[in-house]
């Protein structure tokens, strides 16, 4: 980083500094404060005075103090060491700055984002050969970050040409050249086993893909009733203690992407030590490898400098592209993009910009979809594909779903996970509640499911859905009258969608077999609880009361096959349905 004056400090307004006698400074700059060299953004510029954003506490700033800049944008360091380390928002390691100060951050201390210390053993590609015309974004090799993470060292954006070295097999500190190539205009280019990256750019792909496959997270009432597909976006509105980050945390530790990047933007700090005290001692089912070895945590707590917050969001989304671009299905855990909100709105107040709904700046909404807008299923540089799928929990206050966050997201993203403070109250979990939630990947994943389960299993999930939403009118009559005053055949409606609340949606995290259902344990687990409602209405058409349908043995195993059935046991399922019209037979020809 150049060492260059290039203003001095003319007025501190909190976080934001305004700068006087500027020369040779560019918007987005990465600029150091003061004797204490505080990391700061330049966000504004006009003629020789300019608006600089500190992402450090500037208490002891003073007008006069010198301007330092650097040359070049708030970037973060993209390379082997990522995987496994908690970063604040603008990616300093805080384990290695704990060690430095202590356990309160010293201003203006800083550490490189990645060892560069530690050796790493690279692999050179046996598909690249010296004087090859090599494109960017082509893997040259790669090292074993992790046992589940192969890093794939990629040539940069744009450095395209002919390449005339390049490492051979051995270890490497990550300043060590990786390869040479020269480029069209005849120079040459020092390729190193890491790479910086703005920010604020989106990394460039070849093609953005149609989304087709689901994260299957599971979790079954996201899976079956609204699922999220592979690069897609989803927020997560809720009030407090309505379970947003219990959710998160849940997709996180199941869901089937290769790697995680949680984002802790404003939260309180004993979420995020929750976070880093459980997700290593978890197992991968898929690997039986720590999760850890596929996650990247972010810290950027509510106590911490609120600019900082405002720039962890786009830290994430940076890394999680980085990912991406090596082939991998990354998902993004923003909680909360309400607290990045408000640190837009803290700082355009400060500004002195014009306020807009709520207070918020009038460049709310666009920030909001530049943020989600880089989500997708991609065909990257290098020919892979490769998808960042992006989970934002929304805070809203009093759980009002009307309030300004909540209305642009809801606007920019397709699948809608909406708390219920009732259900949260009831202990039902996940809170997710099955009338104001929706999803408009359905049609896209449906072909998926169906191929993967040999069942028509968005017909099923149709039927349930309308059996649910014949139950909210039918409670509204039961509220005014009584259950009494209902035929049986509305009464069983009642029952059989109580079973299924209670059977399929609530899930319990704690339980060893409930935590996580395969895709397997759940169409089969749908189609018995439609089955006892098909064969249970027809029964009922033949003279059945709803009383002898509900004492039945057979439904208190149905209600139980949650916990007593693994995942894996597909024979355990099918003898529950076989037994289940067995007891249907018996009970009809009672009544024949």
């Amino acid at each position: 980083m150049e060492d260059r004056i290039i203003g001095r400090v003319f007025r501190v307004n909190g976080p934001v500094i305004e700068a006087s006698d500027i020369t040779d400074a560019m918007m987005m700059e990465l600029v150091r404060i003061g004797d204490g060299k505080l990391v700061g953004e330049i966000v504004k510029l006009s003629g020789n005075t300019a608006v600089v954003q500190v992402y450090e506490d500037t208490t002891g700033i003073k007008p006069g103090d010198q301007i330092y800049g650097s040359g070049m944008p708030l970037s973060v360091e993209l390379g082997p060491g990522l995987i496994g380390t908690i970063y604040d928002g603008i990616q300093r390691p805080l384990e290695e700055l704990l060690e430095a100060s202590g356990e309160f951050i010293a201003k203006g201390v800083t550490r490189p984002s990645l060892n560069r210390e530690k050796k790493w053993k690279f692999i050179p590609s046996d598909k690249i050969k010296i004087e090859d015309n090599i494109q960017e974004g082509v893997s040259i090799g790669f090292i074993q970050e992790t046992d589940r993470v192969k890093h794939k060292i990629l040539v940069p954006p744009g450095k395209s040409g002919i390449i005339k070295k390049f490492a051979s097999e051995a270890e490497y500190q990550l300043d060590d050249i990786a390869a040479e190539i020269e480029l069209e205009d005849g120079s040459i280019f020092s390729m190193l086993f890491y790479q910086r990256w703005p920010i604020r750019v989106p990394r460039p792909v070849k093609k953005r893909e149609a989304l087709t496959k689901p994260l299957v997270t599971g979790q079954r009432v996201i899976d079956t009733l609204f699922p999220l597909a592979k690069g897609g976006t989803v927020a997560i509105p809720g009030g407090f203690g309505t379970g947003k980050t219990m959710t998160q945390h849940a997709v996180a530790k199941w869901c089937d992407a290769d790697i995680i990047v949680y984002i802790g933007c404003g939260e309180r700090g004993n979420e995020m030590t929750d976070v880093l005290n459980e997700f290593p001692q978890l197992i991968d089912p898929r690997t039986g490898t720590s999760l850890m070895e596929r996650t990247i945590l972010i810290a950027n707590t509510s106590n911490m400098p609120v600019s900082a917050r405002e720039a962890s969001i786009y830290t994430g989304v940076t890394l999680a592209e980085y990912y991406r671009d090596q082939g991998y299905h990354v998902a993004i855990m923003a909680d909360s993009t309400s607290r990045w909100a408000e640190a837009l709105r803290e700082l355009a107040g400060r500004m002195e910009e014009m306020p807009a709904e709520e207070g918020f700046p009038a460049y709310l909404p666009t920030r909001i979809a530049e943020f989600y807008e880089r989500a997708g299923y991609m065909t990257v540089l290098g020919d892979e594909e490769g998808s960042v799928t992006i989970i934002g929990a929304v805070s809203p206050p009093g759980g009002d779903f009307s309030e300004p966050v909540t209305q642009h997201t809801k606007r920019f993203v397709r699948c809608f996970w909406g708390l219920d403070r009732q259900l949260a109250n009831a202990r039902h979990y996940p809170a997710i509640s099955w009338l104001e939630s929706y999803s408009e990947y359905l049609d896209d994943v449906a072909p998926w499911w169906e191929e993967k389960s040999g069942t028509p299993w968005k017909k099923n999930r149709a039927e349930i859905m309308e059996l649910l939403q014949k139950e909210v009118r039918l409670q509204q009559v039961v509220k005014l009258v009584g259950p009494d005053a209902l035929p049986d055949s509305q009464r069983f409606i009642i029952e059989v969608c109580t079973l299924f609340k209670n059977a399929f949606l609530q899930q319990n995290a704690f339980d060893d077999i409930d935590r996580y259902s395969s895709v397997e344990k759940q169409v089969r687990m749908l189609e018995i609880i439609l089955l006892y409602n098909r064969r249970g209405a027809e029964a009922i058409k033949n003279g059945v009361t709803v009383i002898k349908l509900r004492h039945m043995k057979i439904v208190q195993d149905i209600s139980r096959m949650k916990l007593s059935i693994e995942n894996d046991d597909k024979d355990g399922l099918d003898k529950l349905e076989v037994r289940l019209e067995r007891a249907m037979d018996r009970l009809e020809s009672i009544y024949e």
